[in-house]
């Protein structure tokens, strides 16, 4: 066993037995003759006459990003639980690499993850613009900057977003990770271990069978040059094994939506002396390159280092990944750079095909296999939402899974998973395809049309065209695509000649009305609000109308703060009362503990809250649901004032006064929530507000508190 920092580097000679012996092994499925529902609190203590196995509350398969951090988030809200990855190293393909708001403010809950990003990732100036050219180094043909003023001033949210491979965010999680007690194993490594806080390498789950009392997964591994199958129990089986989900596999759950919208090929490479060209003469995150030889889009992920992916479409089966060689993928970086790098170094070419599709349910089995990430949902890269909407499922999930086994909520919370972050995931699939076409607008206007580019493809793939031998049939693929990147040459993409001013004029106007491939999403960011789920509205209300939950069009909407049950919780500067005024302010959203399941309940110092307040601290006791109470007090309000709450709230101790820290421009607390000072607000352990209302308007604070807390843990419990 070696620490995470170190990392895990077993032999190719193992990876490739592995991937052999994957495919002749029969598949484990869900036993048909299992029946009756089963409490996933309850752990597996093995049957007499059974081999004793492994058991762990909770199972995660796959070491992604998505899975690591779920395991942090688990592990502190005092959840047990390890990792099965099937490969043996971690990739150090760059892959994702840009982390959003809402991602951002929840990594500042994660021992500063979020601070360490923003002094490792390159200076903003050097990632905000898309920019598209001809080649690197020819004429630009226009440039978009998606950084606005506002992005900086932390009105909206407390934290900015950032550009950072998912390689070295990798590391940084990792690195947490070994600080919580997580060690990185190889098979060779795990005889006799506590099978709990382990990154268990080389183990592929083969096959998931329901017991009495939890599961049994079935794993393999290579040890000594020959597969081994090893056996685990766990209550929860948690599958963030990504797009080709061997989980998901198993138990039988269909993807719906759109298959192979773009195959594509990524290479992986470096350029020093290209990172410092652009660095100094263009600087960008994108670069969208069209010109007579050779198309592709290139992200620089550090130009300072030199490190670049290219993406660079292929259509099969006329193209294979064979053809791209690190000889001819060099080729054509340096046709796309427009003169000869001496220092171009190609570390991985990887393919790849773009999708747009949701599983068709994310919870299986009562409750016990469930699936996040790209396990649950694939999306076209456009806008960034994979990875980002895989780590905000990792947070829904988290506090749902240790609140069911804790014995705080029932084990039907864990269906509100799916009910609030499927619909998420559907938004943001036909978000990124309608991202995706707008970015293929660009080419369009260039007399590219990819849809004829499929067309052509299509009518080659015929029946009738299929008779012609595979090189013939990729030598016309080829020699068409050829006469269509003509469309690029200086003597028609031009100013003075008739066509070509018409195509950059319309190109122009793409750019200026932002119909172009855009970065951010405002609105969807830090605006998604559950409708449906552990949530609950106020009595004869719905949580919200049906017109709201329709699907919009790509509209760069501002996000607007909403208090509505389901949205996350707005943000504000504030300042703690009765401690030093020399202490700097906070946000609202750090009222939340990222480290223990904690409710929130939101008041104003008035006397029908404070009531409110006591009610529910009283039924919280009784829930067994640990609560905090937050006062927030206008602007300008004294300590002196401030040492009401302690003898309104008495005995209860757990609560907090801070005092809105408002600028000139900002609006109060409650007018920023849309509501009024009579307001209160629940918000659940991931900042999303489970419940609100008007202290004076309920009739009985008891009844209606014991009737809220009933409907979102999923009791049926002290009713009467």
């Amino acid at each position: 066993m070696r620490s995470v920092a170190t990392g895990l580097i077993l032999s190719r000679k193992l990876a490739d037995f592995c991937h052999a012996c994957s495919r002749r092994r029969v598949l484990g499925r869900f036993s048909s003759s299992s029946s009756g529902t089963v409490d996933p609190r309850k752990s597996y203590g093995g049957g007499r006459g059974e081999k004793e196995v492994p058991h762990l509350p909770v199972l995660i398969v796959g070491a992604g990003p998505v899975g690591l951090i779920l395991s942090i988030l688990l592990t502190k809200l005092g959840v047990k639980c390890s990792v099965l990855e099937k490969s043996v190293v971690f990739s150090r393909h760059p892959q994702a690499h840009f982390i959003n708001n809402r991602t951002m403010e929840l990594f500042r809950k994660l021992d500063g993850l979020a601070e360490e990003i923003q002094s490792l990732e390159p200076p903003v100036d050097l990632w905000r613009r898309f920019i598209y050219c001809t080649s690197l180094s020819g004429p630009v043909l226009g440039s978009v900057d998606h950084m606005k003023p506002q992005d900086f001033d932390k009105i909206v949210s407390p934290i900015s977003v950032a550009h950072f491979s998912q390689y070295k965010l990798m590391n940084l999680v990792l690195q947490r990770l070994e600080k919580l007690g997580f060690s990185v194993c190889s098979p060779s490594e795990i005889e006799g271990l506590i099978w709990d806080r382990k990154i268990l390498m080389g183990h592929e789950c083969i096959s998931i069978h329901p017991t009495n009392e939890g599961l049994k997964v079935g794993t393999s591994y290579l040890k000594e040059g020959k597969m081994e199958e090893r056996e685990f129990h766990c209550s929860i089986l948690v599958g963030s094994d990504g797009a080709r989900s061997t989980v998901r596999k198993l138990v039988d759950i269909d993807m719906k939506g759109d298959r192979n919208l773009q195959r594509l090929v990524s290479v992986h490479f470096l350029s020093k002396d290209l990172g410092q060209y652009l660095l100094h003469e263009r600087p960008g995150m994108l670069f969208f390159i069209f010109n007579p030889d050779a198309i592709g889009v290139l992200v620089a992920h550090d130009l300072d280092q030199g490190e670049f992916v290219l993406q660079i479409p292929y259509y099969s089966p006329q193209q294979k990944i064979e053809d791209f060689s690190f000889k001819v993928c060099e080729q054509i970086i340096l046709k796309l750079v427009g003169w000869k790098l001496v220092d171009v170094q190609v570390l991985d070419i990887k393919p790849w095909v773009m999708h747009a599709e949701v599983a068709e349910k994310y919870v299986s089995h009562n409750n016990r296999v469930i699936l996040v990430g790209d396990a649950a949902h694939r999306f076209p890269p456009a806008g960034g939402f994979g990875m980002n909407t895989g780590i905000q499922d990792a947070h829904n999930l988290a506090w749902k899974i240790s609140s069911m086994l804790s014995g705080i909520a029932s084990p039907s919370i864990i269906r509100t998973y799916e009910m609030e972050r499927r619909p998420i995931a559907i938004y943001n699939t036909l978000l990124s395809v309608e991202n995706f076409r707008a970015a293929m607008s660009v080419p369009a206007a260039l007399g590219l049309d990819p849809a004829i580019a499929n067309s052509v493809h299509r009518v080659i793939n015929s029946s009738l065209c299929s008779i012609l031998p595979p090189s013939l049939q990729k030598f016309a693929l080829e020699g068409i695509f050829s006469i269509g990147r003509a469309q690029l040459s200086e003597l028609i993409l031009n100013e003075n000649n008739p066509v070509g001013s018409l195509r950059l004029s319309r190109l122009k106007k793409i750019f200026d009305e932002g119909k172009s491939l855009q970065l951010q999403f405002p609105a969807e960011d830090l605006g998604f609000c559950y409708k449906e789920g552990a949530l609950v509205a106020e009595c004869g209300e719905k949580i919200w109308e049906t017109e709201a939950s329709s699907v919009r069009k790509r509209d760069l909407r501002p996000y607007i703060p909403c208090a509505k049950p389901g949205c996350r919780l707005p943000h504000m500067l504030i300042n703690a009362l009765k401690e030093s005024s020399a202490k700097a302010s906070f946000s609202t959203l750090d009222l939340i503990s990222g480290d223990k399941i904690e409710f929130l309940l939101i008041i104003a110092p008035i006397k029908e809250s404070y009531r409110l307040a006591r009610a529910s601290t009283m039924v919280a006791k009784e829930f067994d649901v640990p609560l905090k109470v937050c006062i927030i007090w206008p602007k300008g309000s004294s300590d002196k004032n401030v040492n009401s709450s302690e003898k309104e709230l008495e005995p209860w101790k757990n609560f907090i006064d801070v005092e809105e820290a408002i600028t000139p421009t900002s609006k109060s607390w409650w007018e920023l929530c849309q509501m009024s000072s009579n307001g209160v607000i629940l918000v659940r352990p991931d900042d999303h507000i489970a419940w609100r209302t008007e202290s004076s308007s309920i009739a009985d604070d008891f009844l209606e508190l014991k009737r809220v807390f009933n409907l979102l843990l999923g009791h049926d419990k002290f009713l009467l």
